[in-house]
């Protein structure tokens, strides 16, 4: 294998070796022009400047550079040149050493013909394009191995006590943009019975961004467990990202709620995050409870109110990230908010699980013709079991009060 426009260089301070080689090119069937530098400092000017593959034969003894450091510095200068190094009669371990240290092969001065230059030069460049294919595959692997693990951070299992609660969890991953996002929720109920949840998304999109989202749902589910009030809990959440963030500019919308045993209501804190809906029956409410500054944008500044959200006799929360709604349905317009209600709406007498898939699903298949979701989407379905919602039951939802944090 040679490709056609692989340029082959030599690096050789002896005019009469250099003279050999040419020859012995000129008889062998490769039809690559020949570059001829006498040191190394002119062949890594050389490389430098090359796009192309480049397969370099490369002698050991140079004005510059003596022996294995000639191909360190190459394949430093050009990590993706192949290299043939060229040695004397009485070097055989000097050809082996030149490529345990990076060299594809090696020849002997006076020991080739033009038969075995053309196959070490063929090989060495098919060599070289094998480790590079075998390089970018683990580093593939490595990369989806981290995302796994970032992934299963960010989307734990919601820790329940018993089988009184019901939390129905889906993520979607989009790969539009092909990286990680910092979409994060987690669902704890306490020894008490209360049930507390949260959804966020850190703004951007990879391993950095997905990073902070783990540590600032571990942060999360800390302070619940040791018994953090729920305004106390946002405030460290800000604390925690102000801190680890590698941006300035990165910021993080949450929405946090506490059910007490009950059902009767949940308790709302809403940093920037997007509303949510309300299930009860057939019907499908959207509902805005009074939201404060997303997390780090003015540090130290945000204020943010405890919203309680009465609920009606089996009725279920649903919490999404923005990317269910932001997907394109045309070049022009997104799905919207008012969009996702009149899918939640069309699909509304489905179960929990079933209820979940088609709204994702739906917002996936509609942004399909327009490159897909272009964020990554969680969503969370929340409720009491024991109570589930009758299609064609009334909602009763008002408006609920509120408690401001004014520190």
């Amino acid at each position: 294998m040679w490709a056609g426009d692989a340029v082959l260089l030599l690096v050789e301070d002896d005019a009469g070796d250099a003279l050999l080689v040419e020859e012995m090119l000129a008889d062998s069937d490769l039809d690559s022009p020949l570059t001829w530098c006498k040191t190394l400092a002119e062949a890594q000017r050389f490389l430098t400047a090359r796009t192309a593959p480049v397969c370099v034969l490369l002698d050991l003894h140079l004005p510059d550079a003596q022996g294995v450091d000639a191909v360190t510095r190459i394949v430093r200068s050009a990590p993706d040149a192949a290299i043939v190094v060229l040695t004397g009669l009485a070097e055989g371990e000097a050809g082996l050493s030149a490529v345990a240290t990076g060299a594809q092969d090696y020849l002997v001065k006076g020991r080739f013909d033009p038969e075995a230059l053309s196959r070490a030069l063929r090989y060495a460049l098919q060599r070289k394009q094998v480790e590079q294919a075998s390089a970018a595959l683990r580093a593939n692997e490595q990369m989806a191995q981290e995302n796994a693990r970032l992934e299963r951070g960010l989307l734990p299992v919601p820790l329940l006590r018993g089988d009184d609660f019901e939390a129905i969890a889906r993520y979607e991953p989009g790969r539009a943009h092909g990286l990680l996002s910092g979409d994060f929720y987690d669902v704890v109920q306490t020894l008490d019975g209360t049930v507390h949840a949260v959804i966020g998304d850190v703004s951007g999109h990879g391993a950095a961004e997905a990073a902070l989202g783990v540590c600032l749902r571990v942060a999360w589910r800390t302070a619940v467990l040791c018994g953090t009030r729920q305004l106390e809990q946002v405030r460290l959440l800000e604390e925690i990202l102000v801190a680890e963030r590698a941006d300035q500019h990165v910021f993080a919308t949450v929405t946090s709620l506490v059910f007490p045993p009950g059902g009767r209501e949940v308790r709302v804190v809403r940093a920037g995050h997007p509303g949510l809906l309300v299930r009860h029956g057939s019907a499908v409410h959207w509902e805005e409870p009074q939201v404060g500054m997303a997390l780090g944008l003015l540090p130290g500044r945000g204020r943010w109110t405890e919203t309680e959200l009465p609920l009606p006799p089996g009725g279920h929360v649903v919490l999404f990230t923005d990317g269910l709604f932001e997907g394109r349905t045309s070049p022009s317009t997104r799905l919207g908010e008012d969009g996702l209600l009149e899918l939640a709406r069309a699909h509304s007498v489905l179960s929990a699980g079933a209820f979940v898939d088609a709204l994702v699903d739906g917002a996936t298949e509609g942004a399909a013709p327009y490159g897909g979701l272009a964020d990554d989407v969680a969503v969370l379905h929340l409720g009491w079991a024991g109570t589930g919602s009758i299609p064609g039951q009334g909602t009763g939802t008002t408006a609920g009060s509120a408690t401001e944090d004014g520190t």
